[in-house]
């Protein structure tokens, strides 16, 4: 399944997070140790550069912009000239990129959020790594645990590959420039290759490769200069 391989859905130099992800094959890997290597890297910081909440795990960039009514757990990086808008839930385990927008309403968990990634109006995140410039329209939302309670694998419908993660939560994996729309479920397991386009009110799962638009499950058609 190599276009799920961190390799081919992500520049790592795009996240203050590249050296812990290139250690994995998959990014789902990484989900499990998000916590333990936010301490880590965030107490070794440029203390020029980031502030720590004190008697907290918080890292927060000197430039990024906090709304008073966010509410912060820890551990968390919040990055360079990063946006946390009014009453964002940032529920910890959480790196929030370099020019991010982490919205009103919208709750973070467990995620790495790349550089210039957009979640800005109701959106739930969890478990979840977004990449580059990737977008969340307006109120979709990853759902992170299956409504069976069974572990998630990964299926690539188009190749007929299955991976088992071993993961109870997992939630979606989206690679660099991809645009989601308002409304859509991304559904737990769904990988989305870089440079693809959901259209809103998608109910989504499964692999969906780089340079696609999903209009629903039986109509994914590459990207061309036509369309």
């Amino acid at each position: 399944m190599d276009s799920c391989k961190i390799k081919n859905m992500y520049d790592l130099t795009k996240t203050i997070a590249g050296d812990y992800l290139e250690q994995f094959e998959y990014p789902w890997e990484a989900l499990c140790g998000i916590s333990d290597y936010v301490r880590e890297l965030g107490s070794k910081l440029d203390t020029e550069k980031f502030d720590k909440v004190k008697d907290k795990d918080i890292w927060i960039a000197k430039s990024a912009t906090v709304a008073p009514t966010a509410c912060l757990n820890e551990p968390l990086i919040i990055d360079e000239d990063a946006e946390i808008r009014h009453c964002a839930f940032v529920r910890g385990s959480a790196i929030i990129g370099k020019g991010s927008v982490v919205g009103n309403s919208t709750e973070i968990k467990n995620d790495i959020i790349f550089d210039s990634v957009q979640v800005p109006h109701y959106n739930y995140v969890g478990d979840s790594i977004l990449g580059y410039k990737s977008h969340m329209g307006a109120g979709s939302i990853t759902s992170n645990v299956k409504s069976d309670k069974t572990l998630v694998v990964v299926k690539d419908k188009k190749t007929g590959e299955e991976i088992a993660t071993g993961r109870k939560k997992f939630g979606a994996m989206l690679g660099d420039y991809v645009e989601v729309g308002c409304n859509s479920v991304l559904n737990p397991g769904t990988v989305i290759g870089p440079h693809s386009n959901v259209y809103p009110t998608s109910s989504v799962r499964g692999v969906i490769h780089a340079n696609s638009i999903y209009k629903d499950k039986d109509h994914i058609i590459e990207k061309t200069e036509n369309n």
